[in-house]
């Protein structure tokens, strides 16, 4: 048996577009005796940088699976009340921002699914497939497609998985589905007994295994598992599916993996506490830095950072060159996602309610601006004035990453090509752009030698245009292309509208 509960549905608003947005963080534990639920709620806590448009947490007890989901930042979505309703000894935790669908509660996750034995089954999925319109051919051929409501290339793999265990079992199904689907995934799914994780043959997002003392858990990053008390086990493989139960864990390869780890993890996307690779994020980003320093170096009085993610390339940078480092922007630790729509006035200050300057530190200094990368250039040229009305003399922009000239088709969201400054801009272009007095990226040699992996095993496609893992043509990808093709064959995205209940209840109530 399985049941699905939601809250009603939020407004939200248009998210900034100054900076690069990761898809989602995924976590799943298993531990009778836990309370799964708050765990997975403090696993999704040091994963809310992946995704902040919705988050839900689903839990099994061995009979029944229960999905709590909504839009809105993990604190908004939970409270005590809900957490301690959520009683197993199974949890999938999910935080989401689209890569694929729209932002809709039918496209949070975890995304359920019957399967025709009656067994549940709760996905949460980081990353972005390639193969979407096959896989939807190939779901709509068995009847799966619209059952949900959901738009997103998750819900075509739960759909998928589950009409694959209608005969031979969760496990066996997705030991025979997952070779079939192309593109980015780190998958926490479970049944009503049974906690499993996979991972793309590329390993392109990362997922690692901990242990605690009466179980186990998988996470996006390593940070989720220190806040919940899981000990650093490993990272699940590249191509690798496991499974934990009452029998213990088990690992089933399903493909040959071809590591290709996503280098903008290192840049931006995970926490600076996080390991990726056994190489620490922020010791990374502070090699970075000391790169940077070696190959634009600048005559300054102060190296400062762009808060928070410029903050370790800041210090690097500072080291090697020898110029103090300071604190001169302030940021407002309280400005995340937010539901209020802001007025005109307080629109044009654009990147004020984020950055205040000290301007008796910036007063009549030679600055050095550390940021980790540029997209559009809107916020560095917004930083470059607020900066020079503060009084700084000059302003010397180094950039944490080499220039972002490609859309990532893996999991980040990007502008699209035509709006990304570095495509139609050469280094002194986008420096007349951004009104700085000079500009200089980091190297792509240097920053592969900052992750200290070798290149054979990192994705670069954003910075190189070399894609690892072959895309379709374009009108078979995309952000909204399952709603596209519904379009196509209905006439509309054929979403389902509930508050207050599952999107499977829904279907069926008048």
């Amino acid at each position: 048996m399985a049941d699905q509960l939601s809250t009603g549905l939020f407004p939200h608003s248009d998210q900034p577009e100054a900076e690069p947005r990761e898809e989602c963080g995924v976590f799943g534990v298993w531990a009778p005796g836990e309370e799964v639920a708050k765990l997975t709620y403090y696993g999704l806590y040091a994963l809310q940088h992946r995704g902040q448009e919705a988050a839900g947490i689903s839990v099994a007890d061995g009979n029944q699976i229960v999905v709590f989901k909504d839009l809105g930042l993990v604190s908004q979505v939970f409270d005590e009340q809900v957490l301690v309703s959520l009683r197993g000894h199974v949890a999938v935790g999910h935080c989401r921002y689209s890569t694929t669908g729209s932002t809709t509660w039918e496209n949070a996750q975890p995304t359920f699914r019957t399967t025709a034995t009656g067994s549940g089954l709760a996905l949460g999925h980081n990353g972005n497939l390639v193969n979407t319109a096959e896989l939807r051919d190939r779901a709509k051929a068995l009847g799966v497609i619209g059952r949900s409501g959901a738009t997103t290339d998750s819900d075509l793999l739960a759909g998928l998985l589950a009409a694959g265990a209608a005969d031979k079992g969760i496990e066996q199904a997705a030991m025979e589905l997952l070779p079939t689907v192309r593109g980015a995934y780190c998958l926490t799914f479970s049944d009503e007994s049974t906690l499993y994780a996979a991972r793309d043959p590329h390993g392109v997002r990362p997922l690692v295994l901990g242990r605690l003392e009466r179980g186990w858990v998988v996470a996006s990053e390593t940070a989720a598992l220190d806040i919940v008390g899981a000990s650093f086990v490993r990272e699940v493989e590249p191509g690798e599916l496991i499974a934990i139960d009452a029998e213990g864990l088990r690992s089933s390869r399903f493909a040959n993996p071809e590591p290709k780890g996503c280098v903008f993890e290192y840049v931006y996307l995970a926490r600076p506490d996080t390991t990726i690779a056994g190489r620490g994020v922020h010791a990374t980003r502070v090699e970075i830095g000391r790169k940077l320093a070696g190959e634009f170096p600048a005559e300054a009085d102060l190296v400062i950072p762009v808060p928070e993610s410029g903050t370790p390339a800041a210090i690097g940078y500072a080291q090697a060159s020898g110029i103090p480092y300071g604190t001169a922007l302030v940021k407002n630790a309280y400005v995340g996602r937010t539901f209020i729509q802001p007025s005109q006035t307080i629109r044009q200050l654009g990147i004020r309610l984020k950055l205040n300057p000290l301007r008796d530190v910036i007063r009549g200094k030679r600055l050095v601006v550390v940021d980790d990368s540029v997209v559009r250039g809107n916020t560095q040229r917004a930083l470059v004035r607020m900066l020079r009305e503060a009084g700084a003399l000059e302003v010397h922009v180094r950039i944490a990453s080499p220039p972002v000239r490609w859309p990532c088709f893996y999991g980040i969201d990007f502008a699209s090509r035509a709006e990304l400054i570095a495509n139609g801009l050469d280094l002194d272009g986008i420096r007349r752009s951004i009104g700085a007095d000079t500009l200089g990226y980091v190297s792509l040699e240097a920053l592969v030698a900052a992750t200290e992996q070798p290149r054979t095993r990192l994705c670069s496609a954003c910075f190189d245009g070399e894609y690892p893992i072959p895309l379709p043509e374009d009108a078979l990808i995309g952000k909204h292309l399952l709603e596209g093709l519904a379009k196509g064959v209905t006439g509309s995205a054929e979403p389902v509208h509930s508050a207050g209940y599952g999107a499977e209840d829904a279907l069926r109530r008048p």
